[in-house]
Formats: C-alpha cells, sequence, structure tokens
C-alpha cells in the first residue's frame, strides 16, 4: 500500500488531480462553518436531538445543517433532482430517445436539465425549511426569509458546481466525494464522544471493542455485498461471413447482488422524514404524536422505514434493470444463456435471478439500517454513524480506488487491488 501510494503520487498528473480533490473538499469543510446570517443557532439545535430523521440529513452535510450553515442543504436536491429526471427519461418518450440517440450530446442534455432542477428544487426546499423554522430567526420577514432562502440555494448550487470540477480535474465522483466528506468529518468526534464515555464510566471497555469490532464485520459485509455478483454465462453463435468467422466467444452477465445502492434507503428516510418535520413546526396535538410515533427507534418508524426499504429496492432494481431489453438485445446479436431457450424463457430465466439477488441485496440493506437503530435503543449505545451512511462511505471509498488503480495501471504500476 505504501509503495502504491508512493508510486501514485510520483505521477505528476495523478498528483495534480488529487491534490485538486483534496482542495476542493478542503474549500468545502471551510464553507461548512460559514453560518447563515439572522439564526438563533443554539435554538436550531434543539431540533436535531433525540434521533430526528433530520438527523440523517445533518450527517450528510457533515453537520453544516445543525449549525445551518450556507451549506445547510447539502447536495441533498441535486441527489433528488438527478433521480427525478432519470425517471422522467424513463416515462417521456423523447427524452429517452435523447439519451439513447443523442450519445454524449443527449447525455449533456440530460445535465443540464438536472443543473436546472437542482436550483429549483434547492430553493424551494431552502424556502420550506426556512419558513419552518421562522420561530429561530432573529428578524422573521419576508426579505429575510428570501435573503437565507437565496443565500442556501446558493451554497447547493456552489457544491454542485464543485463536485462537477472533481469529476473534471480531480479524482472520484465529485458530488459522492462531498458527500463522503461530510460524513467522515463527524467521525473523530463520535469516536471521542465514545472514549469519553469509557473515561467517565457510562460505557464499558469491552462495549467499546464489541462497537469497534463490529464496526470492522460491517465494513467487510458492505464490500462483500457492494462488489458481489451474479456472473450468468452467454455464448454467441458462429457466424461465417466469407472466410471470416464472426462470433463463438463466451462471456457473461455481470448481475448485482445491491444493484439499487444507497438509493432506496435515501426514498425511505426521505418519506418518514416529512411527517416528523411537520410534526416539529406545528402546534397541532395529533400532528404531535403522529411525529413522536414515526419518531427514530420507535417499533412504528422501524417498521415502515424497513418496509419502504425493501419494497423500493426492487423498485429502483426493476429501473435499473430490464430482464426483457437483456433478452432482446442478446436475441438480436446472437447470443444465449447456455441450456436456456432465447426470447421469453431467458427474460424468465432473468427475472427469477434478479428477483432472489433483490431479495437478498434488499435484507442486506434493512439489517445494516435496522442493527444501528437496535443497538442505539436497546443498547443505548451513540454510533455516531448509520448503516445508510456506512454504506456511502464504502461505496465512495471502493470507486475512488478504482479509479487511482486505473490510473495507475495504464501506467504499469501496481495498485490498491490485487
Amino acid at each position: 500500500m505504501i509503495k502504491t501510494l508512493r508510486n501514485a503520487w510520483k505521477i505528476p498528473d495523478l498528483r495534480k488531480r488529487l491534490l485538486f480533490t483534496l482542495g476542493m473538499l478542503i474549500v468545502f469543510r471551510l464553507g461548512s462553518h460559514i453560518p447563515v446570517p439572522g439564526i438563533d443557532n443554539e435554538a436550531l439545535r434543539q431540533l436535531f436531538e433525540g434521533g430526528s430523521l433530520l438527523g440523517f440529513f445533518d450527517v450528510v452535510s457533515g453537520g453544516a445543517l445543525k449549525n445551518f450553515t450556507i451549506f445547510a442543504m447539502s447536495v441533498t436536491p441535486y441527489i433528488t433532482a438527478s433521480i427525478v429526471i432519470n425517471l422522467l427519461t424513463l416515462i417521456i418518450p423523447s427524452w429517452e430517445r435523447m439519451i439513447k440517440e443523442g450519445g454524449q450530446e443527449g447525455r449533456k442534455k440530460q445535465m443540464q436539465y438536472t443543473r436546472y432542477a437542482t436550483v429549483v428544487l434547492a430553493f424551494l426546499q431552502a424556502l420550506a425549511v426556512t419558513l419552518g423554522i421562522r420561530a429561530y430567526l432573529l428578524n422573521p420577514s419576508w426579505p429575510s426569509y428570501l435573503i437565507i432562502s437565496l443565500t442556501l440555494a446558493a451554497g447547493t448550487a456552489f457544491l454542485m458546481w464543485l463536485g462537477e470540477k472533481i469529476q473534471e480535474n480531480g479524482i472520484g465522483n465529485g458530488i459522492s466525494l462531498i458527500i463522503f466528506a461530510g460524513i467522515i468529518s463527524r467521525l473523530p468526534m463520535s469516536a471521542w464522544n465514545m472514549i469519553r464515555g469509557v473515561q467517565i464510566g457510562e460505557q464499558n471497555i469491552f462495549t467499546l471493542i464489541a462497537v469497534a469490532v463490529g464496526a470492522v464485520l460491517m465494513i467487510a459485509a458492505v464490500v462483500l455485498i457492494q462488489e458481489g455478483q451474479r456472473r450468468i454465462p452467454v455464448q454467441y453463435s458462429r457466424r461465417v461471413v466469407g472466410r471470416k468467422v464472426y462470433g463463438g466467444q463466451s462471456t457473461h452477465i455481470p448481475m448485482r447482488i445491491n444493484q439499487a445502492g444507497v438509493i432506496p434507503v435515501i426514498f425511505a428516510s426521505s418519506i418518514l422524514m416529512f411527517p416528523q418535520t411537520i410534526a416539529n413546526f406545528s402546534q397541532a396535538g395529533w400532528l404531535k404524536r403522529v411525529g413522536e410515533a414515526l419518531r427514530m427507534g420507535g417499533w412504528l418508524h422501524t417498521v415502515l422505514y424497513l418496509l419502504f426499504i425493501f419494497g423500493f429496492t426492487y423498485f429502483y432494481t426493476s429501473i435499473q434493470f430490464n430482464p426483457r431489453d437483456i433478452s432482446d438485445n442478446l436475441k438480436q446479436q446472437g447470443g444465449f444463456v447456455p441450456g436456456i431457450r432465447p426470447g421469453k424463457p431467458t427474460t424468465d430465466y432473468l427475472s427469477k435471478v434478479l428477483w432472489r439477488l433483490t431479495f437478498v441485496g434488499a435484507t442486506f440493506l434493512c439489517a445494516l439500517v435496522a442493527i444501528p437503530i437496535f443497538l442505539n435503543s436497546a443498547l443505548n449505545i451513540q454510533l455516531g454513524i448509520a448503516g445508510t451512511s456506512l454504506i456511502i462511505m464504502v461505496g465512495v471509498a471502493l470507486d475512488t480506488v478504482k479509479q487511482i488503480e486505473n490510473q495507475l495501471m495504464m501506467r504499469h504500476y501496481g495498485g490498491f487491488l490485487k
């Protein structure tokens, strides 16, 4: 590992990309400490105590939401806009043709739509949040609402630009690295709180060791599931054209265990966030009772959370991987799965395999989310990081390492992955 890092540092272009990425992440962390003016920050922090679902978005923003800084919205509007645009691409025929037939230009057009949607969603979300916390404003008035909303929307737009610059001139996926930096920035304080709890007698040293071992095992499990795949063998028929023979080679279709990634968890978190958020900003008694019932760690919240994750995993996987399209492409190219007839039998076979793999992936996501909730509530262990954050961290780290690996292999160096 040390030798590989030394070799990577010796490559001027790669060193420049690494330094650029590090510099942009430092800019992000500096901006996460610039507060929005006109906010009573101490009173606002109380909204994030007690395991509120808003805490998930505070983790993604690296604490910027709780402190209500210029990056309080983080890149969540961009993620939402990307999901919405991708879904609309599947629904609107003209957009689908634009992506399939337009090639690089079509993807640029799709990215442009995503940027516009991000700015609009960021402003609307910022305005809603500002109106929701108007009791915590030092000077509640419409000019203040507008200034704060524009400041938050501008912060999100700047982070979107920052992510694109990292993607262009740095290493790794820029938006993912910003989320990664926000999550990992909270780890030192969480670790210190646990150590401090042992020192003052609130936690047992063996509990701390067990948590550390459990974290390592969970990371290993995330890597195993994220990288795990079922390879469906494919054989292509031979075709003789003149004196040349085409086809006849063997390949495979890689079907990942968790094709949906962390998207189902984000969907489920967003849906369950709204009732509790409205309850926090309302004085109605029945809304307060609904918010209390859906508080993180409660049995109703946990059950709904897991059911939504399970359902959204199947839904998003069906969008990402279409067995009928794969079967039709194989049939047109003269390929077939050994032992399976082309056409509908191949579609049914791929659907059956996909259903089983998705069940394993959905069960894993539910377990990864449920274990930290159980430890926080039953054993009174504040881990400081949820299973969702763990998936994001490991996924981004693996993707970045692979990109560095590719850069090194292009220059005939050995990389991280052996």
